[in-house]
């Protein structure tokens, strides 16, 4: 069934139960979908993502990720509203470029791409910039693999009482973190990363006392977040549109696989011991991490290019035709590529993997 490993941030390699999954057809109207699939799944991920569950309601949104994180900004930011965006990667960025086409009030606080977003940075612009209302940023920045310090950018936002939007796309359910600890208002991720879901719909974790107040904010019909929501709550799952019934249901396995696995904790030791081995590995084949350890997440890791000569479109089909697939760079200041840590991968495909690429430096 498998032709290769995806080691990329989604979409990934899920397991052989996952794909099962998707091979009944379901009836959108049906309350053993609506109510046996969606609405478990609702309450799931938002036990899922904080300890007080009862504050914090979930939205399901067909699409990608960036579907969401548009549906978000769009639905929650109203016209008089101040935007204030954190963005060291492409991500943060992509953000910023939403808020233009939105038309927000919004600044872009760049930093490098290998650079961590800094706390203190935010919390001088907050100071002078009273008028700000939301502050958004993504924890993991899959465009180079760094976690940004999610806890002490939330202390700083909340302590200036404004609303904290937080891109978990590629973190969610692998990395620890809990929306209610932090005061996290609104986050975002996907059905095709860390929980080992399949493409095709994303969530989103909001605080229901702000989200009860989004009615009537949206410029998209589509992506009217307040719009689902309502109709969710009121449908008990349904969906205004028609929902992507497969990959939802795949989802719901997944989310099974997580607990028996042994939930975010035990996932995140996984992905974290691949990583461990891919960059012990690699550092012994002469490769080098473009981020120091100490801002690396455990979700996908950037290399530099080994030397000028390097080809990465000839490594790429050689590590292909091997059983593995990994991902092209993505920054402008290096040659890089990136290999992902997530997926129903572990520890030993990483060795195969150091043991493959071996043997492509030995041809």
């Amino acid at each position: 069934m498998r032709p290769y490993l995806l080691l990329t941030p989604g979409p990934l390699t899920t397991s052989e139960t996952v794909k099962q999954a998707m091979m009944s057809d379901w009836c959108t109207w049906d309350e053993d979908y609506n109510v046996g699939i969606v609405e478990v799944i609702r309450k799931e991920l938002v036990e899922l993502a904080c300890s007080r569950p009862e504050e914090y309601t979930a939205v399901l949104m067909q699409g990608s990720g960036s579907f969401c994180v548009e549906a978000t900004l769009g639905s929650v930011i109203r016209p008089e509203d101040h935007l204030l965006v954190a963005a060291n990667g492409a991500y943060g960025k992509r953000m910023g470029v939403i808020a233009e086409y939105y038309h927000l009030n919004c600044h872009v606080m760049k930093f490098e791409e290998t650079q961590a977003v800094d706390p203190a940075q935010i919390e001088a612009y907050l100071q002078a910039h009273p008028e700000v209302t939301h502050v958004s940023v993504v924890h993991c920045e899959t465009t180079t693999g760094v976690l940004n310090p999610i806890e002490e950018i939330a202390r700083i936002v909340k302590k200036h009482h404004k609303v904290l939007i937080v891109d978990a796309m590629s973190s969610f359910g692998g990395v620890p973190i809990d929306m209610a600890a932090l005061g996290i208002d609104f986050m975002i991720s996907s059905a095709n990363k860390c929980i080992q879901g399949v493409p095709g719909f994303g969530f989103i974790i909001a605080r229901r006392s702000l989200l009860e107040q989004c009615k009537g904010v949206a410029r998209s019909l589509s992506l009217d977040l307040y719009d689902q929501w309502e109709t969710m709550e009121k449908g008990h799952g349904k969906w205004r549109f028609t929902s992507p019934t497969h990959v939802v249901r795949a989802f719901m396995q997944a989310m099974n696989e997580l607990k028996e696995e042994g939930g975010v904790a035990a996932r995140h030791a996984r992905y974290s011991e691949n990583h461990r081995v891919l960059v012990e590995g690699m550092r012994s084949l002469g490769f080098k991490t473009l981020l120091p350890d100490e801002e690396q997440s455990p979700v996908i890791t950037s290399f530099y290019y080994p030397n000028a000569e390097f080809n990465f479109k000839d490594f790429y089909t050689k590590l292909k035709a091997k059983g593995f697939v990994i991902y092209p760079g993505k920054i402008s200041q290096a040659d890089t590529f990136r290999i992902g840590n997530i997926g129903d991968v572990h520890p030993d495909d990483f060795r195969q993997l150091i043991e493959a690429i071996k043997e492509i430096q030995l041809q």
